[in-house]
């Protein structure tokens, strides 16, 4: 049996419920739901700091958040580096794999190659002279550009795309994705990340997948108990607000526009599927296949927007595994254990034979693909550091079940139930039935903070020094010493 094809299909900011396969009934994803079908659905992933350069620096190391040295995007934190001592991109390739990447790379600086061959870049407006851009300005017409509708780049406001609908990038991504199948020399295994930039903001997208939800209702943000906090008239009023009361119709609007945006990626899946199990089948039968986000997007939910929050809106993704046909194994249709970006590395390199590095820290899932595992990791730690606001900054453990949440810049405390609660309605901090289970709780993240000794932990109690938490991997690499 040849060595098997790996395929990455990665969005940026699409929620982990924004899957019909997941439960909502509006959305729809039919591909999304065919690929869950036909392999594993992970219902408790989580994006251990829920931003782009954070988040695709695990996904790439295969690292936790400390030995990356990046803790967010703000305050005492770097760009993604460059120059990780292992990358998957990199091991795929030292072991004669063809690698290529198309889309979103978010990379420092922007053509970094991260371990890939060759790369065809789409970076929104960060990026001038992106592959995308390029392309756009040779066959648009004439005075039109990418950034004519408007709408800025982490806005909460939304309208249709203002071009024609094959000009917009998701359509752009699938289409060098396919034009790289194409070429490909088939004796040659490759892996191949297909990387959407949306449904991240600005949320424009084609007229037909925007007017399909704008003509329906869509579900109605959560507002919990707590939430009151958030709504800040002063902040609401910027195009750009990450929190602030909006209007039900302006809610409306970025929601028919994000979940367009996904319909629109689900679209794109179809016409890979559509074409390599028509003109590449026995590479299609042959390849591992991973769909995921980065992070996902609060969508008014408590009146917040954007990522970086340790709510489910923000920190839980979508994550599909679907292994090739001769796969042998039964197939679990969901898996419940709580997983991670840093365990595609070892699921991966694994299943196509590749040696393990040792500064991967995530943990196969091919076990779950058949199973419960009766071993699983009883929680996953999760943060950002402030960017937005010091009211932001966040600590997080959760197993998808529970979750504790740790305001520290303003001495907040949360727990939620989640299988009772999953819109996180009732912060349950001060619940005398409770507390027991909220000690234990606290006490996973004070182990976390304490196995690190950075000064967040003072006689056994959670502790906010002044100054920003900063990994000492920040400026230079780990290495996989233990």
């Amino acid at each position: 049996m040849p060595r098997p094809n790996v395929i990455l299909i990665l969005c940026d900011q699409m929620r982990g419920d924004a899957i019909h396969a997941d439960g909502n009934p509006c959305v729809e994803t039919p591909n999304l739901d065919y690929l869950a079908s036909r392999g594993t659905r992970f219902c408790h992933a989580y994006s251990a700091v829920p931003s782009c350069i954070p988040a695709r620096s695990i996904l790439w190391s295969g690292q936790s958040q400390w030995h990356t040295g990046v803790l967010g995007q703000g305050r005492g934190q770097g760009p993604m580096p460059n120059d990780f001592a292992h990358t998957i991109a990199g091991e795929f390739a030292s072991a004669g794999y063809r690698t290529h990447l198309v889309g979103k790379g978010h990379f420092s600086p922007h053509r970094a190659s991260m371990g890939f061959q060759t790369m065809e870049l789409d970076e929104s407006g960060r990026m001038p002279d992106s592959e995308h851009r390029q392309w756009f300005r040779a066959h648009a017409p004439e005075g039109v550009s990418p950034d004519d509708h408007g709408v800025a780049f982490n806005s909460w406001h939304a309208r249709p795309w203002h071009t024609e609908e094959h000009l917009h990038p998701t359509a752009w991504t699938m289409s060098r994705s396919l034009a790289f199948l194409e070429s490909h020399d088939c004796t040659q295994p490759f892996f191949l990340n297909i990387s959407f930039a949306r449904p991240h903001s600005p949320y424009v997208p084609p007229r037909y997948y925007f007017d399909l939800y704008h003509t329906r209702q869509t579900p109605p943000p959560h507002i919990g108990e707590w939430s009151a906090r958030n709504d800040d008239p002063v902040t609401a009023v910027d195009p750009n607000a990450w929190r602030g009361r909006q209007t039900p119709e302006a809610i409306h609007r970025a929601r028919s526009a994000y979940y367009g945006e996904i319909s629109f990626i689900d679209t794109q899946i179809g016409r890979f599927l559509n074409w390599i199990s028509r003109y590449r089948r026995a590479a299609f039968d042959n390849s591992w296949i991973i769909f995921t986000s980065d992070h996902g997007d609060m969508q008014g939910d408590h009146h917040l927007w954007r990522k970086n929050h340790a709510y489910e809106g923000s920190a839980r993704i979508p994550f599909i595994v679907v292994p090739p046909k001769e796969y042998r194994g039964a197939k679990r249709a969901v898996a419940d254990e709580v997983v991670e970006l840093r365990d595609i590395m070892p699921t991966l390199f694994e299943a196509s034979g590749i040696p393990v590095p040792p500064t991967a820290e995530g943990r196969c899932l091919l076990p779950l693909l058949d199973a419960p595992a009766s071993n699983w990791r009883p929680y996953i730690h999760g943060e950002h550091c402030q960017n937005y606001s010091h009211e932001q900054e966040m600590q997080y453990v959760t197993n998808g079940r529970r979750k504790f949440i740790w305001l520290p810049r303003i001495s907040v405390e949360q727990f939620f139930d989640l299988e009772s609660d999953p819109g996180e309605y009732a912060n349950l901090i001060n619940d005398p039935s409770r507390q027991a289970e909220i000690a234990i709780w606290r006490g996973h993240l004070v182990k976390e903070l304490a196995e690190r000794d950075c000064g967040w932990v003072v006689d056994g109690e959670l502790h906010c020094p002044p100054d920003p938490l900063v990994s000492p991997w920040k400026d230079r690499r780990w290495t996989g010493e233990r």
